[in-house]
């Protein structure tokens, strides 16, 4: 009875190759074609991109940059204690922060209480790291439509902007560059709820919801991030060339310092010199 004949494996069938890469370059067309004629919402391009990886690798979606900064921004909020007196969502233009003015500011002024600076500080120290600094940050300050009068606030335009410019030198304080930085004051002019009912009586829980600073955090597109960049490496050159110029400065002044001293040593020993020379030619009595 003859062997029977030797087993051979079945060529595996790669097939599924080309209808992949038919699916990897009709996306790259796809984003493609999406750039050529409209402006990128970068949040929302992350959210996809972020599917996309996760449906091709099969795996847990990477959180994006925008969802990393929210996360951060709310664990701040938690940490300082003032969940009560912040909203934090996430939007199509980015990372929007409301902030209550009650727990923020004094009655009809424009300083930030005490127990909240920390916390603006350290949104501020967040948003220097290298994974975080490509935000514009645009504080907007919203009011009531109490009107107010003072010396220092002629109308609620100058107090909802004053609100910002707070917010935004406290966040400069804490590193952010200014580069990022936009204040605008709408006074009562965007409104979240309505001041006043349809009889024009004064609803006192919607103008406190009214008054607020709210910050928007939006990545900057290519252009902007590379002009960013541009600026914060010729701001660093100034930096080192003008701490080169302090130190060679610094070093011309100690040689200055010890070509004065020995000239002065050297004039004390002429001095001396001279005083021994006139005792020793004064004639014996």
């Amino acid at each position: 009875m003859p062997p029977p004949p030797p087993l051979t494996e079945e060529p595996e069938d790669e097939e599924w190759l080309t209808t992949y890469a038919d699916a990897i370059t009709l996306l790259m067309a796809f984003f493609v074609m999406l750039v050529s004629f409209s402006k990128i919402d970068l949040p929302l391009f992350e959210e996809v991109m972020s599917g996309i990886q996760q449906e091709i690798g099969m795996g847990a979606a990477k959180e994006t940059t925008t969802s990393e900064v929210k996360t951060k921004i709310e664990e701040v909020v938690f940490q300082i204690g003032m969940e009560q007196m912040v909203e934090v969502q996430k939007d199509t233009q980015g990372v929007t922060i409301e902030m209550a003015n009650a727990g923020f500011f004094k009655p009809g002024t424009a300083d930030i209480k005490e127990e909240a600076i920390p916390l603006i500080y350290e949104w501020g120290k967040l948003l220097t790291k290298e994974e975080y600094k490509y935000f514009l940050i645009e504080v907007e300050g919203h009011t009531d439509d109490d009107p107010i009068h003072t010396a220092m606030f002629p109308s609620n335009w100058e107090l909802s902007s004053d609100r910002a410019a707070a917010v935004v030198r406290t966040m400069q304080s804490g590193g952010v560059h200014r580069f990022q930085l936009k204040v605008a004051g709408f006074g009562d002019s965007h409104p979240k709820v309505p001041n006043r009912d349809i009889d024009g009586n004064p609803i006192k829980l919607n103008q406190a919801k009214n008054r607020r600073v709210v910050v928007r955090l939006v990545p900057m597109d290519k252009k902007l991030k590379d002009e960013f960049i541009e600026i914060l490496l010729e701001e660093r050159l100034a930096e080192e060339e003008r701490k080169r110029r302090q130190e060679e400065k610094a070093k011309q002044d100690a040689i200055q310092q010890r070509l004065k001293a020995a000239e002065s040593e050297q004039q004390m020993q002429d001095q001396i010199n001279e005083n021994l020379d006139g005792m020793n030619q004064t004639p014996a009595n």
